[in-house]
């Protein structure tokens, strides 16, 4: 008869032939930090250690310093067909929440608490105040986005960048973008309307030092908060790729640098 009970990590052992290769490491952090919390599910395991669900749990538990897990010890003898059926009925079945059910169990939770902030919300589901506030934008929107997005017929990131503009603009904004107006696109646009309503004062440098010792300088004609925003993103974007290529700063450094100058 299968037991549940509580064993530590270094009881477990993985099981080389499972059918998931790849394990991303920011998921298991956020897995990892979900699991200091609370385990809602425990793995199952053979009663030699050897885990036949949830390694992706015993990882990130051991990314982030959790001592022991939950498991369901199965005294079931189960052949090598039947394990592999098991492992892939866990992944395949899996299917999480669509975008409009996250963005309705978030303001849920902040109706629920008034005093909270998207910050507050974050630190209790261990997301990003970014996240938050993407889900969050629904509610932010007229009711013709949130109807599109609960259809289908637009994602939570262009309902995102709509949700920016001021709620007059926002019908425009859904039919351009079920049109085909891109994200980028829409953020675009929504730059163009608020340059247009607001006056631009403009410099040719503007340094903006961090709490964190760290400074970013932008400089060009005439410069305005807008184009520095805009400079920003794109700097991001490019970091991010030099990342993914395996580039080091001062690599990267260089690499922009030629990338400038042949523009």
């Amino acid at each position: 008869m299968p037991t549940l009970t509580r064993k530590p990590l270094s009881w477990f052992k993985t099981d080389p032939n499972q059918p998931r290769k790849h394990f991303d490491a920011a998921e298991l952090q956020a897995l990892g930090n979900s699991l200091k919390i609370k385990q809602l599910q425990p793995v199952v395991a053979r009663s030699d250690g050897t885990l036949e669900i949830g390694e992706r749990r015993y990882r990130a538990a051991g990314e982030v310093g959790v001592k022991e897990l939950d498991v369901i010890i199965t005294d079931e003898e189960l052949s090598e067909t039947e394990i592999r059926i098991y492992q892939l009925m866990e992944n395949i079945h899996r299917v999480e929440l669509s975008d409009p059910e996250k963005c309705s169990a978030c303001e849920e939770l902040v109706q629920l608490n008034p005093g909270w902030t998207n910050k507050d919300l974050a630190t209790r589901l261990n997301l990003t105040v970014g996240t938050i506030t993407k889900y969050r934008s629904a509610y932010r929107c007229i009711p013709q986005v949130k109807q599109a997005l609960d259809e289908g017929r637009i994602g939570i990131t262009a309902v995102y960048e709509i949700s920016r503009a001021e709620p007059a603009q926002q019908a425009d904004l859904l039919t351009r973008h079920v049109a085909g107006l891109s994200r980028d696109g829409l953020s675009a646009h929504i730059r163009k309307q608020k340059k247009a309503a607001t006056p631009q004062i403009r410099t040719k440098r503007i340094a903006c030092p961090l709490p964190s010792g760290v400074s970013i300088t932008a400089s060009g004609q005439e410069l305005s908060l807008d184009d520095f925003i805009e400079a920003l993103g794109e700097a991001q974007k490019e970091a991010r790729k030099a990342r993914e290529q395996g580039l080091d700063s001062r690599t990267f450094g260089a690499v922009m640098k030629d990338k400038a100058r042949k523009r």
